[in-house]
Parts: C-alpha cells; sequence; structure tokens
C-alpha cells in the first residue's frame, strides 16, 4: 500500500487524540481507573472537563486499600466533589470512616439520586463522628453494605438512620471473623440486629459474614420480618447452631439459597428442618460437622438442589455420594464442591462424573489426594460444559495413591480438547508436584487458543506458572494467569445472588 501524499499525508500529520471528538473520548476514558482519570483532568482544560463529567463516575470508591481513589483529605473536598463531580448519575459509592459523617450523607441525599448502592466501612474506626445534625440520607438505596468494627457500638448512627433504609433489598454486615485470635477475647453486639430487622421489611438478600456475635436468636428476629428473603449466607458466624433452621425455612417460605460455610451447625438441627417443604436450590455446608447419616436423610429430602457445597465435611463419604444419585438428587446439580472430602473415593467419583458429569456447569474436587493425571484424563470428556473447574492438592497435603509427580501436560490438553466453555481453571498441584516437558508450550497454546472464553487460569507459584503466565502474555492475554498466594477460585459465581453477595 503506497504512503499517503499531499494533502491527506498532510491531514494525518495534523491528527492528535486532542481533535477527537468529545463523546469519542469519553468513550476512552470510560474504560480507566477513576485514578487514571484524576491523572488526565491535568492535561488540559479540555480534559478537565471530560473528567468531571458525571457519566465517568457512576461508581466510586473512597477507600484505596481496595483499588478505589484516594479520598480528598477534607470532609468540605469530598462534599464539593460529590456535587460537582458526581451528581444524578452516581449510583454506587464506597466510604470509609473519616467520610461517614453528617455533611457527606447530606449532599449525597439532595445531588445523587439514583444512589442505589452503598459501602459504609467502619472497620477500622476507633471513634465515629457526631450524627446530632444528621436529618437527611439516601432513601432509595437497593444494596446497604456495613462492615462492622470489634469496638465501635453503632446504634447511635443507626437510629439516624432507619427511616431511610425501609427501601433497601440487600443488606450486607460483614464482621471482623478474620481478626479472631487464638486467645479467647468478649464478642460486642456492636450493632442491634433485632432493631435493624423491623426497618427492612423488603429484604430479599442478607450476608452476615464473619459476624463474631450473630447466633441462632438473631437469625430467628431476622425471619419474623423477612417474609421475602430468598438469599441468606450467614457464613464463619460460629455462634449459629441452626436452632432457628427450622422455623427460618417455615417464615421464609421464598428461601431459595442457604450459605453456611464453617459455622457451628449441628447434625440435629440440620436434620429437623422440613427440608421437602422449603423451596431451597443453593446449599453450602462447608467445614460443618455433620454425620453422614444426616447427610442422607437431609439431601434426600431436598428435591430442587441445584448447587452444593460440602467441602471438608468428615460426613460426606461414598455412602451418601451413591444415596444421591439413587434418589434422583444429581439429576438437578449443575455444581458441585467436594473439595477436602477424603471420605470419597476415586471410583465413586469417577461413576458419579460418568453419569452426571454432562450436566455440571462447576467442580471442585481438589484436595483430595489419590485424585492424579489418570483420573482427571479420564474424567474430564465427561463434563464437556464445564465452566469452572478446581483441582490438585495444596503442598500440605501427600500424594498416597501412585505417582509421586503429576504430568499437566495431558491434563492441559484434555482441557483444551474437551471444555471449550472453560472460563476458570485452577490447578492446586505445588511446583515440586507438578511435571511438565519441552512440549508443554505447544499444549499451553491449544488451551489458549480452544478455551477462547479462559477468563483465570490460576496455578502455584514456580516454574510451570511462569512459562504459563509468559505464553499468554505474549498472546496479549495479560490478566489471564495468576498465582495461588493471591487468587483462590470457588464456585461463587455460579450461584444466581452472587452480585448481592459481593463485597470488597
Amino acid at each position: 500500500m503506497a504512503p499517503p501524499s499531499g494533502r491527506d499525508f498532510q491531514a494525518s500529520v495534523n491528527t492528535t487524540i486532542d481533535k477527537l471528538q468529545d463523546k469519542t473520548l469519553l468513550h476512552i476514558f470510560n474504560f480507566l481507573e477513576h485514578t487514571e482519570i484524576s491523572r488526565l483532568a491535568q492535561v488540559s482544560r479540555k480534559w478537565y472537563g471530560l473528567a468531571c463529567n458525571s457519566q465517568l463516575w457512576q461508581n466510586v470508591s473512597f477507600r484505596p486499600e481496595f483499588a478505589g481513589i484516594v479520598a480528598p483529605p477534607s470532609i468540605d473536598k469530598a462534599v464539593d466533589l460529590i456535587g460537582r463531580r458526581f451528581g444524578p448519575q452516581l449510583k454506587y459509592i464506597e466510604l470509609p470512616i473519616e467520610h461517614i459523617c453528617a455533611p457527606v450523607f447530606h449532599e449525597l441525599a439532595a445531588k445523587c439520586p439514583n444512589l442505589s448502592h452503598m459501602v459504609l466501612d467502619f472497620s477500622n474506626a476507633m471513634q465515629l463522628h457526631d450524627f446530632n445534625d444528621l436529618n437527611a440520607f439516601p432513601a432509595k438505596l437497593r444494596t446497604l453494605c456495613i462492615c462492622l468494627s470489634d469496638v465501635i457500638f453503632m446504634e447511635g448512627f443507626m437510629r439516624k438512620i432507619y427511616n431511610f433504609i425501609n427501601s433497601v433489598e440487600c443488606l450486607q454486615l460483614i464482621g471482623t471473623y478474620e481478626r479472631v485470635t487464638e486467645e479467647e477475647e468478649e464478642v460486642h453486639e456492636t450493632l442491634h440486629i433485632l432493631k435493624l430487622k423491623s426497618h427492612v421489611p423488603n429484604l430479599r438478600v442478607i450476608n452476615f459474614f464473619g459476624v463474631k456475635f450473630l447466633d441462632d436468636n438473631h437469625i430467628e428476629a431476622i425471619s419474623s420480618n423477612c417474609v421475602h428473603l430468598e438469599c441468606l449466607c450467614i457464613k464463619f458466624c460460629t455462634k449459629f447452631t441452626g436452632s432457628s433452621l427450622k422455623i427460618l425455612l417455615q417464615r421464609c417460605r421464598k428461601l431459595s439459597c442457604l450459605l453456611m460455610e464453617q459455622t457451628g451447625l449441628t447434625s440435629e438441627a440440620f436434620r429437623d428442618v422440613e427440608w421437602e417443604k422449603s423451596r431451597l436450590s443453593e446449599l453450602d455446608i462447608t467445614s460443618c460437622e455433620i454425620t453422614s447419616e444426616v447427610l442422607v436423610n437431609v439431601l434426600g429430602r431436598i428435591k430442587n438442589l441445584k448447587w452444593l457445597c460440602a467441602g471438608y465435611v468428615d460426613g460426606f463419604n461414598d455412602h451418601v455420594l451413591e444415596s444421591i444419585m439413587q434418589n434422583g438428587l444429581a439429576k438437578s446439580l449443575y455444581a458441585v464442591d467436594f473439595q477436602c472430602c477424603d471420605n470419597l473415593t476415586e471410583e465413586a467419583l469417577f461413576k458419579f462424573l460418568e453419569a452426571h458429569g454432562s450436566q455440571l456447569l462447576g467442580l471442585n474436587l481438589s484436595g483430595i489426594p489419590w485424585l492424579v493425571e489418570t483420573f482427571w484424563t479420564q474424567s474430564i470428556p465427561f463434563i464437556r460444559k464445564i465452566k469452572i473447574l478446581i483441582m490438585g492438592t495444596a503442598k500440605i497435603c501427600t500424594i498416597s495413591r501412585g505417582s509421586s509427580k503429576i504430568h499437566v501436560d495431558q491434563i492441559i490438553d484434555c482441557v483444551a480438547m474437551n471444555c471449550p466453555n472453560t472460563q476458570r481453571l485452577e490447578i492446586r498441584w505445588d511446583p515440586e508436584t507438578l511435571r511438565f516437558s519441552d512440549k508443554s508450550s505447544k499444549f499451553i497454546d491449544t488451551l489458549r487458543v480452544k478455551a477462547s472464553k479462559l477468563r483465570s487460569f490460576v496455578l502455584s507459584d514456580g516454574e510451570y506458572f511462569e512459562l504459563v503466565k509468559s505464553n499468554f502474555e505474549r498472546a496479549h492475554r495479560r490478566a489471564i494467569v495468576r498465582t495461588s498466594v493471591c487468587c483462590n477460585t470457588t464456585l461463587l459465581s455460579l450461584l444466581p445472588y452472587f452480585k448481592d453477595l459481593r463485597f470488597n
């Protein structure tokens, strides 16, 4: 092709990004993070005006530790920013403790009528602002997320906002479970759930994640006023024993999703619920101490179970899996998580996948040492619809059967040839266990081309990780390959309520 000449050449020389229409520049800016947009605002007056366009500021976080922008140093500047830059386009905002105050709420209520999602982070708070003057608050919130503190009692603040939050459909209370130390410490009820429940009658989704003081009395109280409840997450609420489950499902007839990972759920309470009358379709009992007999009894009465997480449950054995297949429950399952269920044998799992693997979208069989490459190369052809696949055993486990090394090339090739819809793949074997060859790049190429929908590939940090990462980066797919140090794959994204349950 001949180079441009004359007038065309002169026009191409004079064309710069500033010649683009404002609409085009706004579209480009929309792909950038807010920190980058703030830097571009310093380029010129035109770009400053574009950077202040409220269309670019629909979702804003003032929490830099969670990839948000650095908050203004003063409350006055934050208020000015809300009114001048955010305006009616603002739909989502995250506020740290420094900016949880009356002037900010007043400005949000007056200038941001379409605000529907708010995160209030009290987790690092040592002292609250004075809320005596608080007389306005966003009144059209659909989602309210409150990150609790161990030491700050919030009833004074909550009394001021009770009258404004009756439109909330999704409530998230994020506790401080991750900060628990081995030494016993006094647990304070920093937010009165019993008072809160009467002001949020329209709740569909509740996420009480790691709330250390939450127990069955709170769940029973919530059930009395939330007849529209569809999803309840009480993960890492260790004081919950399940004694309120029966009345919860009697009152909340619409409840279909129940997530109880690492709670104090007992076998007796789990068994006594009238599961056959419920609409439950998603259940998480990870790390709960439930016997095999109770599992067979309960799972046989849940008629429409589609999503099941039962990892780290010692009672989940071959007998339970066989009962699931015999009573017809397995026919409706589209996602199963049996990680670290050491009482499941290779033969039982192979039989399950052979019969029902074709319907699965998510599968987690990590942490089971005897599932090596022979099992996977024979099983993967059964799971052609799979979107999320997790396999392998962490370094703390030992291979008790078969080879001490895992030949990863055959597994990669099998996934590439049989699972074109794979979106998330995690292989948890450590670098000392994985074995690969000079031809590994060829198999990685095949996976990259065949599994074009792959968005996340997680591996243990090591030589093979670097090989896979460089392969994808050469193909300009830089964010795909990740290390298990900073990324952990789960089946949660297959939940119908996943977007409502996300936080941080």
